[in-house]
């Protein structure tokens, strides 16, 4: 049943296929044969004819002939002079003279001072310094105190030979026979002054010892 169907349908294509051909070529047909009766009338309702060109228009008379004027001859301006600005006026500055300086000269340094003068000649005692102590000057705190020994002392000597000063500068142990040594030189020790290179009276000093021993009962 199926087979049949098939073949059926094939034959069919075939002829709708053989008339769309055949459709085609009649077409084809038609119109070339329109289209040349077409060109053809058109042709024949053209018609030829000539144009006639319009005739050139006349030839204008030259114009008359202008006479020659000679330009008038350029006249060059005269050249320009420029006349030199003044120069400005020359301001003059006045400038103050320079200070004038004064060197002083510095003063001249004072003169030096004299040299002081010095000791030529030193003071003398008039007498040994240990006679002016006797067994009454032991003082009596040391004698029963047992006190002994030998005090060192300096003595400043005026210009008047007398004593100024006197210092203790080595302590006998006891200051009873220390202070003893000191009281006795200040009142009773004479000396000749010292003098200097002038030949005048000056201050000087003497060291010495006094040495203390208890007095024999």
């Amino acid at each position: 049943m199926s087979y049949v169907d098939q073949g059926m349908t094939q034959g069919r294509i075939y002829s709708i296929i053989a008339v769309a051909v055949l459709h085609i070529i009649l077409a084809y047909v038609v119109v070339t044969g329109l289209a040349y009766n077409f060109v053809k009338n058109v042709a024949e309702d053209l018609k030829t004819f000539d144009v006639q060109e319009e005739p050139p228009p006349p030839e204008e008379p030259p114009p008359p002939e202008q006479p020659q004027v000679q330009p008038p001859p350029v006249v060059s301006p005269p050249p320009l002079v420029r006349m030199p600005s003044p120069a400005p006026p020359i301001q003059t500055v006045q400038t103050a003279p320079p200070p004038q300086i004064t060197y002083t000269a510095p003063p001249a340094p004072p003169p030096a001072p004299p040299a002081p003068p010095r000791t030529v000649e030193p003071a003398r005692a008039r007498a040994n310094l240990a006679s002016y102590v006797s067994d009454a000057d032991y003082p009596a705190s040391a004698i029963r105190a047992e006190e002994q020994g030998t005090t060192g002392f300096t003595l400043s000597i005026g210009t008047d030979g007398r004593v100024t000063n006197c210092s203790v500068t080595s302590s006998s142990g006891s200051s009873a026979l220390d202070q003893a040594t000191c009281r006795i030189m200040r009142s009773r020790a004479r000396f000749t002054p010292a003098r200097n290179n002038l030949g005048q009276p000056t201050t000087d000093s003497v060291s010495s010892r006094i040495r203390w021993v208890l007095p024999a009962e």
